[in-house]
């Protein structure tokens, strides 16, 4: 093999470490509806549960059933992350804890109602923004409704 045949050896090293760092980035799948209460959150639930079924270590860290008995159903199937307890005003707020899922590096995490406000003492002021930091962080892939709300 001649110099000019030869890939650039700096080039090749680039391209690796390029593909590696995107490998790490998580992936994330959005379940959109027009409205609330079509479907969202229970479409995330069931594409959870095939994919524990699969294998795949999957945890809710914050699912809002809202009170229906088919998505707590499928809600039970999984392991839910504790949420945050929060001292707010005369009572308590429960956030979903961001350092939590963190700290337990699951391959898929779901996060419902990304248009909720989080409480003052949180991290970030959207719930959006605690899954978007989440992305970066050793390429775990997240599942999440938005509310369109």
């Amino acid at each position: 093999m001649t110099g000019a045949e030869r890939p650039d050896p700096d080039a090749l090293l680039a391209r690796v470490v390029e593909a590696d760092e995107r490998a790490r980035r998580g992936r994330l799948k959005l379940f959109f509806g027009a409205a609330a209460g079509v479907g969202k959150t229970h479409a995330m639930l069931e594409a959870a549960r095939a994919a524990r079924l699969a294998g795949t270590d999957v945890v809710a860290g914050v699912v809002e059933t809202h009170g229906r008995a088919e998505t707590e159903r499928l809600l039970h199937e999984l392991e839910v992350l504790p949420r945050r307890v929060l001292d707010h005003r005369d009572g308590t707020l429960t956030e979903f804890d961001l350092d939590g899922a963190l700290a337990r590096r699951p391959a898929t995490i779901l996060v419902d109602e990304l248009a909720h406000r989080n409480a003052p003492a949180s991290r970030h002021a959207w719930r959006w923004q605690d899954v978007d930091g989440r992305r970066h962080a050793r390429g775990r892939a997240r599942a999440r409704t938005p509310d369109p709300g």
